[in-house]
């Protein structure tokens, strides 16, 4: 005969079957929960030492704005939570003052000769720099999207740059093998090129006339047997391995600043806007908001059309078999870049290398592509520009051509944003105070 257990009993009342004893917890298994429970309290005072500020350590100094005195005038009686950490500056000496004049003067003139000293050797510092705020500007229009989506500016940044250096590093590393193949491609056939060229009926009544043949072949002679050539030779590729070497250093330093300036563009503006006299401050505010946010749009407009303009010349290419597609619409994606002049260029470099595939498939692209750059003129560029910039187009033109002329493709790709903020601040500053006399 079994026991049986009264159900009063605690046993029964803890048990899941009525009657039926629930078994005391074994030994082991407290003492895995008493382990778990003390590496838990461990682990969490760990956490609790990291959080805290090492013993004697002080916050980071940071570069502050400093406060707004309010415009009073420098004799009126301040409170102290009012009053300037080092004082209020006392008035000013009179400009008429003869040692004032003499001394700013001396000053002014050698603060100009200073910075043109500094900006004549760092100039390749200086296109750094402007490249590098001129992609700063061109991302914030995105980082301002994600920051009005609830994303934190840091995130946003981040988010920003990795795209782009993605979509960077991902077309070149889909580009550079086919560029590779069709480049030593070209090198492969380009003297049965020039062997079909000189075997020729053109080269060969030219050659009738002129002796290009033997001129070719002396000037060929009188190089390889010249030292100092075959030196500038060597020399040339060492240079140009210094110059692949500066490009790529100089594309990380751009890299780099662009980070930082992106990252501190609202302080940039806020330390540029306190230049400004107070009464002038709302301003200029408006104006650098204005002419930041054109340029921008522009950035991002520009890029989206010279994306369009590869693809559309790609396509075309494939279809009516110019050599070397691929490579070409990378050598399109770079001119479309340039404004105005850039496309043209463009169509005329491919048109020139479709010639080799007869001049029926030269005609065909010519005809699509100069037809596809006035359709972008009407109706691509004006609805991807319209938030961007608005310049006339012989402001345009001369704008490039100078740009080009100063700064090489920085300054075609800068002209016309900086066209365009010259005459919003000749339309809103001087136009505006010439109509008031």
């Amino acid at each position: 005969m079994t026991d049986k257990t009264d159900p009063s009993s605690p046993a029964a009342e803890n048990s899941g079957i009525p009657g039926r004893p629930v078994p005391a917890p074994a030994p082991q298994g407290m003492a895995a929960a008493r382990r778990r429970g003390t590496a838990a309290a461990a682990l969490g005072q760990v956490v609790r030492r990291l959080r805290q500020p090492l013993p004697g350590a002080q916050p980071r100094l940071r570069f502050e704005m400093p406060p707004e005195y309010g415009g009073q005038a420098p004799e009126t009686e301040y409170d102290g939570e009012d009053e300037p950490q080092f004082g209020h500056p006392g008035p000013r000496m009179s400009p008429q003052h003869p040692l004032y004049m003499g001394f700013m003067g001396t000053v002014g003139v050698g603060l100009a000769l200073l910075v043109y000293w500094i900006g004549s050797h760092t100039t390749q510092l200086l296109l750094w720099i402007v490249a590098a705020l001129f992609i700063a500007l061109g991302l914030e229009p995105v980082v301002g999207w994600l920051e009005n989506r609830k994303i934190p500016r840091p995130a946003g940044i981040l988010v920003s740059v990795a795209v782009l250096m993605g979509a960077v590093v991902g077309f070149f590393a889909t580009l550079i093998p086919t560029i590779v193949e069709q480049v030593s491609e070209i090198v492969r056939q380009a003297p049965d090129w020039v062997r079909t060229f000189m075997d020729s009926d053109f080269f060969r009544s030219v050659d009738d006339q002129f002796g290009v043949r033997d001129r070719i072949t002396e000037e060929l002679n009188k190089f390889v047997n010249d030292p100092a050539a075959m030196g500038g030779i060597f020399g040339g590729v060492v240079g140009f391995g210094s110059t692949l070497a500066n490009s790529l250093f100089g594309t990380l330093i751009v890299l780099v600043l662009s980070l930082y300036f992106l990252a501190a563009l609202p302080a940039m503006k806020k330390w540029g806007y306190r230049l400004a006299p107070r009464s002038r401050r709302k301003r200029v505010a408006a104006l650098s908001e204005e002419i930041t946010r054109s340029v921008g749009n522009y950035v991002i407009g520009q890029a989206c059309v010279a994306l369009l303009n590869a693809t559309f010349a790609f396509i075309v290419m494939s279809i009516v078999g110019v050599p070397f597609a691929l490579l070409l619409a990378f050598v399109v994606v770079l001119l479309a870049f340039i404004p105005l002049v850039g496309g043209m260029i463009a169509g005329i470099v491919v048109t020139l290398v479709s010639l080799t595939q007869g001049w029926q498939t030269a005609a065909v692209y010519a005809i699509c592509y100069f037809a596809y750059l006035q359709f972008e003129a009407y109706f691509i560029s004006p609805r991807i520009m319209q938030k961007a910039v608005a310049v006339p187009g012989a402001v345009a033109v001369i704008s490039v051509i100078a740009g080009g002329s100063l700064l090489g493709v920085l300054g075609a790709l800068i002209a016309i944003p900086t066209a365009a903020a010259v005459l919003l601040l000749l339309r809103e500053i001087y136009i505006a105070r010439q109509d008031q006399h």
